[in-house]
């Protein structure tokens, strides 16, 4: 991997994708907006900076071992392949073994994967693999539901399109009963929301 480009650098790429888009990026209205750039993707792409083992470092005992759910967290992210934003809600749920996670651990963990460059398949299996991983569960279940604005703001403009992708693992993957109850507490979780 090549080294990291300078903000400079960075500044005058962004000037020159407003050129490339027809417009000038000294005229007055333009003149801000590749300082304004940098620093939205600086906080757009933070998951760069974040590790997941350090989110999860902190556990507590448990003497539970029935499912543990976090729905509807909300997700913002952007597609690698059009660097447009897709929006949606992610679930994740794990089977404790001895331990647990505090709750907004699962939503961080979230975040260390969505706020980079994804594409939503991989970013399902990102998140369980990382939980599996670190925490080291007897199971571990995620679903993202997800709109994509490359597909209604451009190519087939398809605005009401949604995609869900699962990603499960241990005792999730190989028990469908399991896997079931999991998609039934979400589904409940919508209705109660």
């Amino acid at each position: 991997m090549k080294p990291k480009p300078s903000k400079e650098e960075a500044l005058a790429a962004v000037r020159t994708l407003i050129r490339y888009l027809g417009d000038d990026p000294e005229r007055e209205g333009l003149l801000e907006t590749p300082d304004r750039v940098i620093r939205s993707y600086k906080e757009i792409f933070q998951g760069y900076q974040q590790d997941p083992k350090e989110i999860l470092e902190k556990r507590f005992s448990t003497r539970s071992h029935e499912m543990v759910v976090l729905s509807n967290i909300e997700l913002y992210s952007t597609c690698e392949h059009h660097m447009i934003p897709f929006v949606g809600a992610c679930h994740i749920a794990y089977l404790p073994k001895d331990q647990v996670v505090g709750i907004s651990k699962l939503a961080r963990l979230m975040e260390v994967f969505s706020r980079r460059l994804q594409i939503q398949e991989e970013l399902t299996y990102q998140i369980a693999q990382a939980l599996c991983d670190f925490v080291q569960p007897r199971g571990v279940a995620v679903m993202i539901e997800a709109k994509h604005m490359c597909m209604s703001c451009r190519g087939v403009g398809k605005q009401h399109s949604s995609m869900i992708t699962t990603c499960t693992l241990g005792e999730f993957e190989s028990n469908p009963s399991l896997k079931n109850d999991f998609f039934h507490l979400i589904e409940k979780g919508r209705t109660a929301s």
